[in-house]
C-alpha cells in the first residue's frame, strides 16, 4: 500500500481548519524541564473544541465529502472523543450523525456527543465490539461511516498539529504522542518527518492495551488488549491498516506505561500545571515521568500532545 503526497493533504487540512479549530497552546513546563534538565512542552489539545484533538481530522473528513454523501448522513464509532468531534462537525456543516458508542463510555461524553445534536446508540462492551455493530448499522442504512483513526482524510486531519508544532517550535527534537488506532501518531509523524525527518517521534501506549506497539515490534498489524484501561480513549486492540503503514517506518521509540503511572500524571498536570487530562490525554506526560525516557530528554526540546481533557468528575475526583 502506498500512499503518495501524505504532507501535502495536511497542508490542505490545515488551510480548511484555520477558521475552524484552535491552533491550541504549546506550554512550557518549568517543573518538568528542570526534572528531566531538558526544555519540555505541553501540547494542549484539551483545549481544542470538544475537549480533544478529534474535532481536527472529523471536520476536515466531513467537509471532504460530497454533497449526495453528505445528504446521506454519517455513522461512526467511538469511545467519546471522534463521537463528540463528528458531532460537531456534522452540526456546523449540517449533516445528520449517528454514533455507537460502547455502553461503558464516560457519561460525560455521551451526554456532550448527544448536546451536539447527534443520535448516540450505546453497543458492545469494547471498542472492537462496537465497531463490529457499527459497520453492520451502516450496512443495512448506507450512512457513511467516519472511521476514528484509519482514514487518510481523519489523519491529515490530526497531522494539522504537527505543522502546529513546527511553527510554534522550530527546533524541536522529540514529540510524544498517546497511541490508540494510529490516526494522532500516524498524521504527525507524516507532518513533521516530512519537514524535519531527524525529528524523534515517540508513541505511548498502555500495557494493558498496546496494539501498535505490539505490531511495530513484530513489524505486522496483530491485536493486543489484556484488559481494559483508564486511557479508554486509546483502547483500541488493533489498529488501522493504514495508520500502521504510514507509522511502522517513522516512529522511533515506544514506551509502554502502567495504569498507577497514568493515575500519577493526571493527578501532575492537574495540581502542579494547572492542566486537565483524560486518562489518554495524561499517556505522554505518564512517559515522561516513568523515567524511561530521560535519556531523549536531557539537553532536548520536546513537546508532550495532552491529546485529551474529557474526564468523568467522578473518576477524577477519586484519581485525585
Amino acid at each position: 500500500m502506498i500512499v503518495k503526497n501524505e504532507a501535502a493533504g495536511i497542508l490542505r487540512a490545515q488551510e480548511i481548519l484555520k477558521p475552524i479549530m484552535i491552533h491550541t497552546p504549546l506550554a512550557p513546563s518549568n517543573i518538568l524541564s528542570a526534572e528531566k534538565q531538558g526544555d519540555i512542552y505541553l501540547k494542549l489539545e484539551n483545549l481544542q473544541r470538544t475537549g480533544s484533538f478529534k474535532a481536527r481530522g472529523a471536520y476536515y473528513k466531513l467537509a471532504s465529502l460530497t454533497d449526495q454523501e453528505k445528504q446521506r448522513g454519517v455513522i461512526a464509532c467511538s469511545a467519546g472523543n471522534h463521537a463528540q468531534g463528528v458531532a460537531l462537525a456534522a452540526k456546523l456543516l449540517g449533516i445528520n450523525a449517528r454514533i455507537f458508542m460502547p455502553t461503558h463510555a464516560p457519561n460525560v461524553k455521551i451526554d456532550a456527543t448527544r448536546s451536539y445534536g447527534a443520535t448516540v446508540v450505546l453497543a458492545g462492551e469494547t471498542f472492537d465490539e462496537t465497531k463490529q455493530y457499527t459497520l453492520e448499522a451502516a450496512a443495512l442504512s448506507g450512512e457513511i461511516f467516519i472511521s476514528p483513526f484509519d482514514d487518510l482524510k481523519v489523519i491529515e486531519g490530526q497531522g494539522t498539529i504537527g505543522l502546529e508544532l513546527l511553527e510554534d517550535l522550530s527546533e524541536i527534537d522529540n514529540v510524544i504522542v498517546p497511541i490508540g488506532g494510529g490516526g494522532l501518531i500516524a498524521g504527525i509523524a507524516v507532518a513533521i518527518k516530512t519537514f524535519r525527518p531527524e525529528v524523534k517521534i515517540i508513541g505511548v501506549q498502555t500495557y494493558q492495551v498496546h496494539g501498535m506497539v505490539r505490531s511495530i515490534w513484530q513489524k505486522k498489524l496483530v491485536a493486543k488488549r489484556d484488559s481494559a484501561t483508564l486511557a479508554d480513549g486509546c483502547d483500541v486492540a488493533l489498529a488501522g491498516e493504514l495508520t500502521y503503514h504510514l507509522l511502522k517506518n517513522r516512529i522511533d521509540e515506544t514506551v509502554l506505561v502502567e495504569e498507577k503511572m497514568i493515575e500519577e500524571a493526571i493527578c501532575y498536570l492537574a495540581l502542579k500545571e494547572k492542566v486537565i487530562a483524560e486518562g489518554a490525554g495524561a499517556l505522554s506526560t505518564a512517559a515522561i515521568l516513568s523515567g524511561t525516557i530521560d535519556h531523549l530528554l536531557k539537553g532536548k526540546k520536546t513537546a508532550a500532545i495532552v491529546s485529551g481533557g474529557n474526564i468523568d468528575f467522578s473518576l477524577f475526583k477519586e484519581i485525585i
